[in-house]
């Protein structure tokens, strides 16, 4: 049946029998399982053109969906059976409403690629393969970032990607709604957010290096009604979404609309625009009363937004040389007692951890976080590598693995001079499929505190949706198989075995109209002559 993600048991009866449907097909849900039932009528019913009514049927010509106290014990919420046969029907349990609608994806995929377009074809059997499987997924966290603050990506974009979440079982969009760049969420204390730090007025086409500019303004932003939409909208497909708003480096946007929260004693901060380039940028968050009460009040809003546990306060690439310089940064920390400009950075982190835990929420943050020491109850976004993920681990931290030599989508596929702007190493299909998240050396306990992994796309040369189509598939379906499936040793996976499932994975993806990266190399349309990238040769460190 060519699954991706692979479930963990898959068992074809010896029968070239297979459950057919048709008109008088029924799809039917016990309570729990309503939302996957009502999901999985209006997506078959697009492509098949069958009503598959909610009524109890008289027969065996059923697809049955239900929450099994029995699969909840043995496989946990997520996990799900089905068993299909021509003479019983279609039977999905699940441990929980979650794996009922896994299930339902698994269905999906086993009637062929035509069950992912929106309408019929014309006529056509439907068949389910005669089977038994029985699925859970090894992490609890399987990721995405999308990147919405270099390039903007309206809310029909994201629903988009939660469908493509959906269909390859992965369960948290993590959304990086600010940056230098762009502001994207309206927060209605500060209003200026949007008005000024949500577009800038011109744009760096490829990396630093490159001479050329697009000189359209470009911008965009979810009102705080969009977001309520999309959070609802993936909570309905069992995705948590987690937003991300940087403190206190790449926050430039946010000191253009409110320029008394950069170090207006070393610069003038009320010159900042917002950044029209890429790359590390000086300009960071001054360490004050005000930004403490400023982002407080931001999070409020935030938090009547996302009912998730987790929210991601960044914490990455801050250049300390402004607070070096500050006289207002370096009497903070004498106050504090603070041993230097890590430890002050901590002290913010620690600051807004504990302003979290009090309102009942995680905070997460990227792995520079540990500098000058964690705050207690933070969990980590091990980025530059497995290095700080394995320190989090130690130190009884929760980790999600999502390190650039492995997952960063914005990384070019391959050797080829025709790849669009080249960034950094080739991270190849195989690569991805090849990528382990919890590092051997972890004991048990440790490894246990890998509570998931997460793929990264950032956008900073991805302007459209079709280049992100591009550098995300195939390689996110082979990620979605890493955070699901329990997998062997890197060596030892069967890369065969999955390049040959890709071949019909592909035709899903055609189906569903993802503009995809061929296993040739990219398309004419797909390349971009002329735009320089920043390639580097050989293997990627391993820190």
């Amino acid at each position: 049946m060519d699954l991706i993600p692979a479930p963990r048991h898959q068992t074809p009866y010896a029968t070239d029998d297979a459950f057919v449907l048709g008109p008088e097909t029924t799809l039917t849900a016990t309570p729990g399982a309503e939302g996957a039932a009502r999901w999985l009528r209006a997506a078959l019913a697009g492509a098949t053109g069958l009503p598959l009514a909610p009524v109890e049927p008289s027969g065996t010509d059923v697809i049955r969906l239900a929450v099994d106290e029995e699969v909840a014990r043995e496989l946990g919420p997520e996990g799900y059976r089905i068993m299909a046969a021509p003479d019983s029907g279609v039977h999905i349990f699940g441990g929980g409403p979650a794996g009922v609608f896994w299930g339902a994806q698994t269905l999906r995929q086993m009637l062929g690629a035509d069950a992912f377009r929106r309408a019929p074809l014309g006529e056509r059997e439907w068949k389910v393969p005669t089977c038994h499987i029985q699925d859970s997924p090894r992490f609890g966290w399987r990721g995405f970032m999308l990147d919405v603050a270099r390039h903007f990506m309206p809310k029909d974009i994201v629903f988009r990607y939660l469908d493509l979440m959906a269909a390859h079982k992965l369960n948290v969009l993590h959304l990086h709604l600010t940056d230098d760049q762009g502001w994207r969420v309206e927060i209605r204390q500060y209003p200026r957010l949007t008005e000024i730090g949500s577009w800038r007025e011109r744009t760096k086409v490829g990396l630093r290096e490159s001479p050329l500019w697009d000189e359209r303004p470009h911008g965009g932003y979810y009102t705080q009604d969009d977001i309520r939409e999309i959070v609802a909208y993936a909570t309905e497909r069992h995705i948590t979404v987690v937003p991300e708003i940087d403190i206190p480096g790449h926050s430039q946007a946010a000191i253009a609309a409110y320029p008394e929260l950069g170090n207006a004693d070393v610069i003038d901060t009320a010159a900042l625009p917002v950044l029209t380039s890429w790359g590390v940028n000086p300009n960071v968050l001054a360490p004050s009363d005000t930004t403490l009460r400023f982002y407080e009040n931001v999070l409020t809003e935030l938090l009547e937004l996302f009912p998730g546990t987790f929210i991601h306060i960044g914490g990455d690439e801050c250049p300390k040389e402004q607070w070096r310089e500050s006289a207002d940064a370096q009497r903070r920390i004498k106050e504090l007692d603070l041993e230097d400009e890590d430890e002050l950075q901590s002290w913010l982190i620690r600051h807004f951890d504990s302003w979290l835990a009090e309102r009942g929420r995680r905070l997460i943050g990227w792995d520079e976080i540990l500098e000058g020491g964690l705050a207690p109850g933070a969990a980590v976004a091990s980025w530059r590598g497995f290095a700080g993920g394995v320190a989090a681990a130690r130190a009884g931290h929760d980790v999600v693995m999502c390190p650039e030599s492995h997952v960063y989508l914005d990384w070019r596929q391959s050797e080829s001079e025709e790849e669009p702007v080249p960034i950094a190493h080739a991270r190849s299909l195989e690569d991805v499929y090849r990528f382990e998240p919890v590092p051997a050396d972890l004991t048990r306990e440790e490894a246990a505190r890998v509570i998931g992994t997460q793929a990264n796309a950032w956008t900073e040369v991805m302007d459209s949706v079709r280049v992100l189509d591009y550098m995300a598939f195939p390689r996110l379906a082979a990620f979605a198989e890493v955070a699901w499936s329990p997998l062997p040793a890197p060596d030892e996976r069967d890369w065969a075995g999955f390049e040959a499932r890709m071949r019909t994975h592909y035709a899903r993806l055609d189906a569903l109209g993802v503009e995809y990266r061929p296993p040739a190399g990219p398309r004419p349309w797909q390349r971009r002559p002329g735009i320089v990238g920043r390639p580097k040769a050989g293997p990627p460190p391993i820190r």
